[in-house]
């Protein structure tokens, strides 16, 4: 299967988000009932599914995307690691080896 640009894929995404957003401020307004349904009718197509909701999670996935847009800033991997380490916390709760040998070896001289 083809895939769309990312690009206007992406702008895509954001029109249909847009009109999304003006339908459910006057929902009986059928000029924007009508753009947003282009325009999920254009996603579909793209997207190679056959309902707006289907289409618009795969046009997600395909842009490494999570729901309403926000980009996973973290690859998977990176995630495993500091899951493993103890969490993002950092150093908290954890002793630093170079730093308490350096401490003794201070504490050794005075």
């Amino acid at each position: 299967m083809l895939l769309p640009d990312k690009a206007g894929l992406a702008q895509l995404l954001r029109r249909y988000r847009t009109w999304e957003q003006l339908v459910l401020q006057e929902p009986h307004n059928s000029l924007r009932r009508r753009r947003l349904d282009d325009v999920a009718y254009t996603l579909c197509v793209l997207m190679g599914h056959r309902t707006a909701h289907d289409a618009i999670r795969a046009a997600e996935t395909y842009l490494g995307r999570g729901p309403r847009g926000d980009r996973k800033i973290q690859a998977p991997g990176i995630l495993r690691a500091r899951r493993h380490n103890g969490g993002d916390s950092g150093r908290e709760g954890r002793s630093d080896s170079r730093s308490d040998s350096a401490n003794s070896s201070r504490k050794e001289r005075m």
